[in-house]
């Protein structure tokens, strides 16, 4: 099979595997698209996450969908031709976190293109027959890989406890401030304000649900009035994040999202004198069915995220296609194409 490797920073080329054998328990997915993410930019771009670093050639990608062409020994559920959404982090099912229900937090996860875990930039992948969800035929295949995204959102809004009256203050409105915006509404909040310094995003999150949006490139944040009792942090932006925090109502709820640098200022006083929950996010866990009714279900619109497309031969297009079109929301990759 063809396969697309990040080799070194700046480094990404094609070439030929063997196609993956399932194991005991694994189904064999043809892959049929895959969203870029942040995450794999950044490995692109400086070769490290954090404390995952890039050591040898490593293929990306864990946003993916696909249809199941083959089983693994004692693997059952899913028939061959069946179309899935892929959920790419596959716990030990051992420890103390998993069989507490919180598998996104086990410390031995083997997750999709995360060092040294080859993700879904390529034709075959093999994984655990019960992270293989299917899909129905209402469901695109590029909405299907989207699933994953959006179990970030649905996540997010778990965590924040977003409900019925809820009034909500996203920062941000690249891929994840628009399908959390999606999510706070579908959880029956009342108020989606959402803010970014790109107006074509903001209004793509207005035409997505939010009841309001900031351009914070041209009006401060701090002077808007808004009070909100949910901040989902969604830019990463050190400075954004104190401005919003300062914005949160008594009682109120902050989960940290986006993914910026080691560390944040943090405005203390009023997270003490306001009694403010500030907590962060790491991946998800139990997400998928929920995701997966949201999204054929009509209620939150993955395929209006999408705006650019590529092939495997063209992954370092995928990656670095935001420093040249500010109109990107999000790239897919299509193995087949």
């Amino acid at each position: 099979m063809t396969v697309s490797v990040l080799n070194g920073v700046h480094d990404v080329t094609t070439e030929r595997r063997p196609v993956p054998v399932p194991g005991p328990g694994e189904v064999l997915v043809r892959v049929l698209a895959v969203g870029t993410c942040g995450s794999d930019v950044h490995y692109y771009e400086h070769g490290r996450i954090g404390d995952f670093v890039v050591e040898r050639p490593l293929v990306l990608g864990h946003e993916p969908s696909g249809v199941v062409v083959a089983n693994g020994p004692g693997a059952t559920l899913h028939e061959p031709g069946t179309r899935v959404s892929l959920e790419p982090g596959v716990p030990c099912s051992r420890c103390a976190q998993c069989r507490q229900g919180r598998y996104n937090l086990c410390p031995h996860m083997r997750f999709f293109g995360t060092p040294p875990v080859d993700g879904a930039f390529c034709e075959y992948v093999a994984l655990r027959e019960e992270f293989a969800c299917p899909v129905p035929d209402a469901l695109g295949d590029e909405a299907a890989g989207l699933l994953e995204p959006l179990s970030v959102g649905v996540w997010a809004c778990r965590k924040a406890r977003v409900g019925p009256g809820s009034r909500v203050l996203i920062t941000g409105a690249g891929p994840i401030g628009l399908v959390a915006t999606q999510t706070a509404r579908a959880f029956g909040a009342t108020e989606v304000v959402v803010t970014d310094v790109n107006a074509k995003r903001l209004r793509l999150a207005a035409d997505l649900g939010a009841t309001g949006t900031i351009d914070v490139s041209m009006s401060s944040l701090a002077e808007s009035g808004y009070e909100p009792d949910v901040l989902l942090e969604c830019s990463g932006v050190a400075s954004a994040i104190g401005q919003a925090i300062r914005l949160v109502g008594r009682a109120g709820r902050v989960v940290l999202v986006g993914m910026g640098g080691d560390e944040i200022p943090l405005p203390l006083a009023h997270v003490q004198g306001f009694e403010l929950e500030v907590t962060g996010t790491f991946r998800y866990a139990n997400t998928w069915p929920t995701a997966l009714s949201l999204a054929a279900g009509g209620e939150v619109d993955l395929d209006r995220l999408v705006t650019h497309r590529f092939g495997l031969a063209e992954v370092e297009q995928a990656l670095t296609v935001a420093t040249r079109d500010d109109s990107v929301i999000k790239a897919v990759v299509l193995p087949g194409a």
